[in-house]
């Protein structure tokens, strides 16, 4: 039987997928089928901002990931929400709108990596955005005509004022723009929202190529592995439901199927470490030695407090009325937290006084939750703070030749000093903002990790105990120009042709904050290199 042919397959319709399905198919030149595992969702919950904490965890739309046992938090199991639908983990994450730091790129361009540093990046960023904020933005940094609206939050809480407030006592002056010149200091974030509606990657760069001729998307199909023949990718076998089916592709296939998935569909393709591929009982197609390698993650550490006076999100989210007021601000107006993230306000900030370069990130919520999804009972406040750029590196590697069997996913939290050493940097620091006078109206007891817990060794020992993915897995699909590296700066997979990698995995390092932004970025450029116009 002959084989169905397209000028372009691309492999996970998530952020990255969504994207260069638009830009490939865009000029109606090419033919462009693009396969996601998933289902296209309709949920109302998957629009609403305030949605996020319905759909993170919600089966029906994950991969339902955890981690190995991690040595360094007391052989506790993290789970890793992936998103598995048409839009991806871009459709249920928190909509933070955060590029990274220009060192971050301007970093990759200095491991030999030609065309991705800041000053080249940045025209991809600004390419994808339609900024939809404060005036206050400088236009030389952001892009006006773009098909992602980024918005300013639609609240301004008491508690995230008092922050703010409380940042600047503790030496971090208000800036009015963490994706700028410098992303030092305390704000509010800008969400991926547009009057009071998630902007995902499907509303935003998919749904509107849906009509194109020339672009077809297939839910529900699970890429098998990728065809090669002397030397070349020239189609893929993908599952649905009962059914196989191939596809061929003409000019080239790109896997932009996330951290996890991506090494997992190359793996089994035969494209990946050939000692563990030959345990696995799969032929070596390519020897790759660092497909699943090179895996890095934020990892983060909370402090909550009580409040003592009847203003967080715990007060509105546990009264009848005060929830009916909320849904009807957000249903009038588009404004209030319902129209916003679970993260109004935040900052960036150096763990070493003295040092420039912030390395640590802060998340500050008006409320607390007694576990993932389930808010307290209680009035509350919550800080988040993570390490930017961590030194440990871990692994996804296949446990079997199935591909219904989820890899081995192991982050090693914690394997390098340096990272343990900066979380309690960091807890100190939001302490300290804690502490300042600007709090002193709302704060009650700290519940976690509590006031007795002082010393650096206690501190440690509550990181190692309580400490939580912020779900941003990157570099698995690492680009470079060494010999571990899985692709070259254009993307293309090493020793191959007419195959590239276009997502998070291919991140050498992580970038300085929330990834959704850069992972857009990536596809952006991916689309560029695809049709020679980079």
């Amino acid at each position: 039987m002959v084989a169905e042919t397209f000028d372009f397959i691309v492999v996970g319709g998530g952020s990255a997928g969504c994207v260069l399905a638009h830009r490939l198919s865009e000029d109606g030149r090419h033919s462009v089928l693009l396969l996601e595992a998933g289902p296209r969702s309709r949920s109302l919950w998957r629009r609403i901002p305030v949605g996020y904490f319905k759909t993170v965890f919600d089966p029906r739309l994950g991969w339902g990931y955890t981690t190995a046992p991690e040595p360094g938090l007391n052989d506790r199991a993290l789970p890793w929400p992936r998103g598995r639908l048409l839009g991806g983990t871009g459709t249920i994450n928190g909509m933070v709108y955060i590029r990274g730091q220009h060192a971050d790129f301007d970093h990759w361009k200095a491991l030999g990596n030609t065309g991705w540093g800041f000053a080249d990046v940045l025209h991809y960023f600004r390419k994808s955005e339609r900024q939809t904020g404060s005036a206050a933005k400088e236009a030389a940094y952001h892009g006006r005509s773009g098909p992602m609206a980024v918005s300013d939050y639609p609240d301004r809480h008491p508690l995230c004022e008092a922050f703010l407030a409380a940042a600047a006592e503790a030496g971090l002056a208000r800036t009015p723009d963490f994706n700028g010149a410098s992303q030092l200091g305390a704000g509010y974030y800008q969400i991926t929202a547009e009057n009071g509606l998630r902007a995902d990657p499907y509303a935003a760069f998919l749904k509107p190529a849906l009509r194109r001729p020339n672009l077809t998307v297939r839910c529900a199909a699970a890429v098998l592995r990728v065809e090669v023949a002397e030397g070349r990718a020239t189609g893929v076998v993908y599952r649905s439901g009962t059914t196989e089916a191939r596809v061929a592709a003409r000019r080239e296939i790109v896997l932009a199927a996330g951290t996890i998935n991506s090494p997992q569909i190359l793996h089994l393709s035969g494209i990946g470490p050939p000692d563990h591929l030959g345990a696995m009982g799969l032929p070596v197609v390519a020897p790759l030695p660092g497909v699943g390698r090179n895996l890095q993650d934020h990892l983060q550490v909370q402090l909550v407090h009580d409040c003592t006076r009847p203003v967080s999100l715990n007060d509105d989210l546990n009264s009848l009325w005060r929830k009916g007021r909320m849904a009807a601000r957000y249903l009038l107006r588009r404004t209030g937290p319902l129209a916003g993230g679970p993260a109004p306000a935040g900052a960036f900030a150096p763990a070493n006084e003295g040092s420039g370069r912030p390395d640590l990130q802060i998340h500050f919520m008006p409320l607390s939750m007694a576990r993932p999804g389930v808010v307290d009972s209680r009035s509350g406040f919550t800080f988040n703070v993570c390490q930017l750029r961590p030194m440990s590196r871990g692994s996804v590697m296949i446990r079997s030749p199935d591909p219904g069997d989820a890899p081995e996913i192991r982050a090693n939290y914690l394997s390098d000093a340096e990272d343990a050493r900066a979380l309690v940097a960091g807890l100190t620091l939001i302490r300290r903002i804690a502490a300042a006078a600007a709090f002193d109206p709302y704060r009650g007891v700290e519940r976690r990790p509590g006031p007795g817990t002082t010393r650096d060794r206690a501190l440690l020992d509550y990181v190692r105990e309580t400490a939580s993915s912020l779900y941003h897995p990157v570099g698995t699909c690492r680009m470079g120009v060494d010999r571990e590296a899985v692709v070259d700066p254009a993307l293309r997979v090493r020793g191959l042709n007419g195959l590239r990698v276009a997502d998070a995995s291919i991140m050498p390092t992580l970038v300085s904050g929330n990834t959704n932004a850069a992972t857009i970025m990536i596809a952006e450029r991916a689309a560029d290199l695809m049709l020679g116009r980079a």
